[in-house]
């Protein structure tokens, strides 16, 4: 597995403790916004912040 889709999957994990919802309904609401490859994207960044860095920009994209 790459680092880049372990740590995508670290950040659904942990955003959807952060949101209190479930993985799966949020990985559906991420895919329907196309948040997903956004995400990927900013694998470079999210990686070496803060995680909640990374929420604070999901959160602002989020539908």
């Amino acid at each position: 597995m790459s680092n880049e889709i372990s740590f995508f999957a670290y950040l659904l994990e942990k955003y959807a403790e952060y949101k209190n919802e479930d993985t799966a309904s949020l990985l559906l609401k991420w895919e329907n916004s196309n948040l997903m490859e956004y995400i990927m994207q900013m694998y470079p960044m999210y990686h070496t912040e803060r995680i909640e860095n990374a929420f604070a920009d999901i959160d602002k994209r989020s539908v």
